[in-house]
Parts: C-alpha cells; structure tokens; sequence
C-alpha cells in the first residue's frame, strides 16, 4: 500500500482523509490549518481533519504558512512519501514540496474541471444554477487547478438542492474517487489529460453578494442566491429597515389571486400576498417568489407560516 501525507481542513478534506484511512492506506501524516476562534466563546477549535487525525492517532502539522516553510518541507522529506493528497487545504503548494512525492501531489476538487477552478466550486454551481457538477481528481502543479487530469465523477444537482446538501454529497463522492485514483496509480494504470482551456473560475464569495437585487434579479437567480448561500451566510433583504433572511423559497406557480391583481407596473421586490394560510409571495423582474422559510433579525429560521404569525407583514411593502 501506498505511504500517504494528507493535506486538507474541513469536513469535506475529512472524508476524503477518512475514506483513504478506511481503504487501508498508511497515513504518515496530517498537515491542516492552524486552530480559529469559533462560537460566542471565541475559543480555538480544531478543524474536522484534526479531530480524525487526533482520534486516529496521525501525527499532525499546522503551520501557518506553507510556501517557504523550511522545517514543513524538510519534515515530508524525512517522510518520503509514495503521494502527497491534497483536499480543501486552501494553499498552493510550492513545486519544492509538490517535487517530493514519488507519485506526485494528487488534488480533490468539486468540480468538472477546468470548469470552476477555485476556492467556492460547489456554490457556484449552485449560484449560476448548473444542473449538472461532479468531483475531478488531479495531478498539481504550481499554479492553481490546472494540472494534469486522472478521474471524473459526474453527478446531477437537485432541482432544490442547497449548497450544503451538494457539499455533503459531493464530499462522499470525492472520497469514493480519491481511493480509486490511488489504486489506480498505484497499478500504475491511472490516466493523466491535460485540462482544456476553457476555463472558468469560482471566487471565494463575498458578503456583498448576498444582497438580493430585486430590480435586477428574476425569482429563480434569486432561487439559486438562496440555494447557494445555503447554509453559508444565508441571502438577504430589508423590510422597514430591518434584515431579513431567506433561507428556502421557491418560484411560485401563478395563481387566482396574484392573477386577479395588474402586477406589471408594480415595483420589483413588492409582496404580492403575506399570510399565515397562502404564505408570502414576492414580485420580481420576471416571475414571483414564494418564500418558504425565513428568518427575522435577530431570531431563528422558522417556516414562512409561524414567522407571519408572529410578525405581520402588509400586501404591497416594498423589500429594499
């Protein structure tokens, strides 16, 4: 069996990092980033790569910085492993480390590349409402996603489906490939294509975007907003100076009653219906929005039926 240093940081690197462990490979080491403050305490929490690394007894490295990093590289050096396998590490590996290994570096990324390469693949599969995405194992080099190709894994994104439920699926997915990939090189059959140059990129998202637009965006971008920032930040708007997020929504079917209202001329972003029966429903530059689960400022995400209940809300208010 190969010898393996694994590099990564969050759950998703964790069961990559789990799925190799269980296929029996010899873990060497773990490198992932150092500890971060977390929670109204603010205490230091360990990322999910540590904790397995801990309860698996794997020795573990979390240094700072990567790139120039003396005591890391002569640290994998004494390792000397078969394949260093890279996963949501969030670093780029300098070509001194990535000259190391035997079999090279190996990198799991959640997409079909080159399309997304990046740090938020998953989400903007989400955001610009792809049916389709899937999981790309890689040789690296220097630069970042564009090395040499070994496997792919398609899959198709639900209709519905969230970031965070993609994420899951696709952490699984990656591990179940990633096992694969190194049997494969292992056996020395493994295949190696050069990434073709249509490239896209996907940039780590940013607070700002998750302001919905209502004068600019249709119901179902606004879906995807929603689906995408699911549960990462959660997209927003303000109704009477206060911050509403939308957490599940859906573009609504016309029906009788928002049919028996003149909605053309109407402002984008007005509501259409606000009860706790029929629920709220949102006019927007083409279609309209049903929302489905909301969260007020300052409370928790509830369905759209107990949040009207509880706080009003009036046909035709402007969201801003």
């Amino acid at each position: 069996m190969l010898n393996i240093v694994f590099m990564g940081t969050p759950d998703f690197a964790k069961e990559n990092l789990e799925a190799i462990y269980q296929a029996g490979y010899t873990i060497q080491g773990v490198i992932t980033n150092p500890d971060k403050p977390k929670g109204r305490g603010m205490k230091l929490q360990p990322s999910e790569v540590k904790k397995f690394a801990i309860e698996k007894n794997i020795p573990i490295q979390q240094p700072e910085q990567i790139k120039n990093n003396q005591e890391i590289i002569k640290k994998i050096k004494k390792l000397n492993p078969d394949v260093i396998c890279v996963v949501a590490y969030g670093k780029l590996l300098p070509k001194e480390i990535l000259d190391i290994p035997k079999f090279g570096c190996i990198n799991v990324h959640a997409s079909l590349l080159p399309k997304y390469r990046g740090a938020a693949p998953i989400q903007w599969a989400i955001l610009n409402g792809d049916k389709t995405t899937g999981v790309t194992t890689m040789y690296m080099d220097t630069e970042m996603d564009t090395g040499d190709i070994i496997l792919k894994k398609e899959v198709e994104i639900g209709e519905n489906e969230t970031t965070g439920e993609l994420w899951t699926r696709l952490a699984k997915i990656g591990g179940e490939l990633l096992v694969k990939t190194l049997q494969q090189i292992e056996q020395n059959t493994a295949p190696r294509k050069e990434q073709e140059k249509n490239f896209t990129i996907a940039p780590m998202l940013s607070k700002e975007m998750a302001k919905i637009n209502w004068s600019k965006k249709t119901a179902q971008e606004i879906k995807n907003l929603v689906r995408g920032l699911n549960p990462i930040m959660g997209a927003y708007t303000y109704l009477n100076q206060k911050k509403i997020k939308f957490w599940k929504v859906e573009v609504a079917k016309e029906n009788q009653k928002i049919l028996s209202k003149t909605i053309e001329t109407i402002e984008n972003g007005t509501i259409l219906i606000a009860n706790p029966k029929d629920g709220l429903w949102i006019k927007t530059k083409e279609g309209i929005l049903q929302v489905l689960e909301i969260q007020g400022e300052n409370a928790k995400r509830m369905a759209i039926q107990d949040f009207l209940r509880g706080n009003p809300i009036q046909e035709f208010e402007i969201f801003q």
